[in-house]
């Protein structure tokens, strides 16, 4: 079998190996048996010239990422004995390297080969910091939720109240911001709530706003932001703090609001956001806005009979053509 590995070699490569033996080394003969790719033996015979010890490559074949991470832990003086198991691949053996050359113990997770190479960095990082990692150590965390962990904890506060694997890491990320904050994350805390409506909840816990009014899950995200933002102007959002609107549509409310005008005229679900608009511009401008204020229009025939009455001209046949472009429809 020897024979017909050797075959397959260089005749540069087969001068190293007779070098080898000659000079008494047996030893890298199971070696050689293990390693059928030429440029794989060449990187393990030049650690053994330089010294290393390569027993390890006689017991296990070792992909060639695999055995770049072998030879680096032996350089860096390292237990490779830790990771120099074909169950992990060289991303797991790398995370687990990195680890013992910063003097942290990895042997309780290189144990566990479900650990990918990402969760073993945040795993190592906690070691690193001194953090109780046995609270997210778990492969049901992905490596994502693991550092939201890892930095709650580095934080110093409870991260017993997010550790829980129904939460995805962008919403451990917002409970986290949360009790940083110092905020009653408790209103929150539930995995029903998007990351998305959670930051809403928590910006307006922050900015210490009543979020009972739009904590709600028949909220969209974008419908709490409208309703938030309309509780930090000081507006009355209980007009527009309904599912029926959609959050474009709350936006133009708000803004009418914001602009002290009678949003009453357009605050209705029937009527677009666009329809709104137009009304709501007509209002600013302080035209009569009953005269297209009507579902019959649409934004576009709104819109034409708008800029009619600010330039003060007579608009009854842009009305009467709209009825007509509506009728054909």
């Amino acid at each position: 079998m020897l024979e017909e590995i050797l075959s397959h070699y260089s005749s540069e490569t087969l001068k190293k190996i007779t070098r080898i033996l000659y000079d008494g080394h047996d030893e890298i003969i199971s070696v050689i048996e293990r390693y059928y790719n030429e440029g794989d033996l060449l990187q393990i015979l030049k650690a053994f010239e330089q010294g290393y010890n390569i027993e390890i490559f006689g017991k296990y074949r070792f992909g060639s990422l695999q055995i770049m991470e072998i030879l680096l832990g032996i350089k860096n003086g390292v237990d490779v004995s830790i990771y120099a198991d074909p169950k992990f691949d060289w991303e797991q053996m790398s995370g687990i390297r990195l680890g013992l050359i910063k003097g942290v113990d990895m042997s309780i997770y290189a144990n566990n080969p479900k650990f990918d190479w990402m969760q073993l960095g945040e795993i190592r990082l906690g070691l690193e910091n001194c953090i109780d990692v046995s609270i997210y150590a778990d492969p049901k965390f992905d490596w994502k939720q693991m550092r939201e962990i890892r930095l709650g904890l580095i934080a110093g506060i409870d991260v017993s109240i997010y550790a829980d694997e129904r939460f995805n890491w962008c919403q451990m990320e917002q409970i986290r911001l949360g009790l940083i904050a110092g905020i009653d994350v408790s209103i929150y805390v539930d995995p029903k709530f998007s990351w998305t409506r959670m930051r809403e909840i928590r910006l307006g816990l922050i900015a210490g706003i009543d979020v009972s009014i739009y904590a709600d899950l028949k909220f969209y995200w974008e419908q709490m932001e409208q309703i938030r933002i309309g509780l930090e102007e000081g507006v009355d959002v209980l007009i527009y703090a309904d599912p029926k609107f959609d959050w474009n549509q709350m936006r133009q409310i708000r803004f009418g609001l914001k602009e002290n005008i009678d949003v009453s005229i357009y605050a209705d679900p029937k009527f677009n956001w666009c329809q709104m608009k137009e009304i709501r511009l007509g209002l600013i401008a302080g035209i009569d806005v009953s005269i297209y204020a009507d579902l019959k229009f649409d934004w576009e025939q709104m819109r034409k009979i708008r800029l009619g009455l600010i330039a003060g001209i007579d608009v009854s046949t842009l009305c009467m053509d709209a009825k007509k472009e509506k009728t054909m429809i």
